[in-house]
């Protein structure tokens, strides 16, 4: 730990806590700061509920858990890792950040760097985050205190792919501040650290790397909307296609979570303040935003055609996530599906391997069902293929259904030639 900096990281969720645990691992002493007294009683008991921390990682002799900001003016540099959500009008929240800028700027002291690490449009650290940072410790941007962006890039659940092994982009408000931010990075990440040339550049790549991970998952959503027309399964035509060495190999899906269907909007949004209205960008936007409805009205449609009375059916559906094998449920387009349905009279049962049921209730007002109640039904959504659904195979999953039901397969998940002999199958 050559850097000499005292570490404080403000927010505990997917990002942060991986940040607070890996360089308390290193023998620094971290404070780790979280507003939710019960994910600090939680994580003090030495259990993180999102899985992203394993729990001998809490007991590090330097990780000081707590929820009293005082203890904040502990640290010297600061790492700010809260979400950075969006309005129901698709708009950027600038809540939490705000939020945590007053937090951490009543604890500043002179030589403090705070860092942020959450998604966001260019020159908002400068812009938006630095006056409140002013303001609240009275100190004076440049001369008192300096500021950093190193943009997250933990992707939940991905064993692979971690803080550590991913290689760190780092801005700093002037050149010493820079060099501090990569020193303190470097000294944790085995990848390296990759300089930008200022804090707006780094915003800038962050916000278009989950831009363009949107877009593709759009064609590949549009594509297969073409293709259920023309009657071809697209997983058939991706792996025909996928054969050549340059073809990128994306998959049709629900396109949620705090980042891919999140930040486009923060650029877009951005965009428009400088005039430019953009176009492809939005336009991906509205297709992935639209699949869960299309998922649901595919279903009625398939019931429709099977003589099925479409309220009377009784529908499951499986995984409520915003993606396999996490807890996460923000911004899942699960819902959508369930909203459409309900619109046509329907009630389906949900449940999920994963998700916290009371967090269900309070983000979407779905209650959850016990798995023993997906029987005799008309038809079953595989909306979140967690491994807990895969486990029997698609004989399992057909299991839940009355004979001639219909499966809906929405990541292409399942072999439609194990099922049994009078199912019915689609898939995205």
């Amino acid at each position: 730990m050559s850097h000499g900096r005292k570490i404080s990281v403000i927010g505990l969720g997917y990002v942060g806590l991986p940040v607070a645990t890996t360089f308390a691992a290193t023998g620094a002493d971290v404070v780790a700061f979280d507003i939710d007294t019960r994910r600090i009683d939680e994580l003090k008991a030495g259990h993180d509920r999102t899985g992203e921390v394993e729990d001998g990682d809490l007991a590090a002799p330097g990780l000081f858990l707590t929820a009293d900001p005082a203890d904040l003016a502990r640290a010297d540099f600061h790492i700010v890792t809260v979400p950075t959500p969006i309005t129901a009008n698709r708009q950027p929240d600038l809540k939490p950040l705000i939020s945590a800028s007053r937090t951490v700027g009543r604890q500043l002291k002179k030589g403090d760097i705070v860092v942020y690490e959450s998604t966001v449009y260019p020159g908002a650290t400068e812009d938006d985050c630095v006056p409140v940072l002013e303001a609240e410790s009275g100190l004076k941007f440049g001369s008192d205190f300096t500021v950093g962006y190193s943009p997250e890039r933990i992707n939940p659940g991905d064993k692979e792919h971690r803080f550590t092994t991913i290689t760190k982009v780092v801005a700093g408000s002037d050149a010493p501040t820079l060099e501090a931010v990569a020193a303190v990075y470097a000294s944790v990440v085995v990848a390296g650290v990759h300089k930008a040339a200022t804090i707006k550049v780094a915003e800038a790549a962050k916000v278009i790397e989950n831009t363009q991970r949107d877009l593709n998952i759009a064609l590949m959503n549009e594509l297969a909307l073409i293709f259920d027309r023309l009657d071809i399964r697209t997983k058939d035509v991706l792996s025909a296609a996928g054969t050549k060495w340059n073809f990128l190999k994306f998959t049709p899906g629900l396109v949620g979570g705090h980042c891919i269907g999140v930040d486009p909007y923060y650029l877009t949004a951005k965009a428009e303040t400088v005039g430019y209205h953009p176009q492809v960008i939005l336009a991906g936007r509205r297709i992935n935003d639209n699949m869960g409805s299309y998922v649901a009205q595919r279903l009625i449609k398939l019931l429709v055609q099977r003589d099925h009375q479409v309220r009377q059916t009784r529908i499951g559906i499986l995984g409520l996530t915003f993606k396999e094998n996490v807890p996460d449920l923000r911004n899942s387009r699960v819902p959508d599906i369930i909203a459409e349905l309900e619109d046509y009279g329907i009630e389906p049962l949900v449940h999920d391997a994963m998700a916290d049921a009371r967090e269900a209730v309070h983000e979407y007002g779905v209650t959850l069902s016990e798995l023993g109640a997906f029987r005799d039904l008309d038809a079953v959504i595989l909306a979140v293929p967690h491994k807990a659904y895969l486990a029997g195979g698609s004989r399992a999953i057909a299991g839940h259904l009355k004979p001639g039901g219909i499966v809906i397969d929405v990541k292409s998940a399942l072999d439609p030639a194990d099922l049994p002999e009078g199912i019915g199958y689609w898939s995205l």
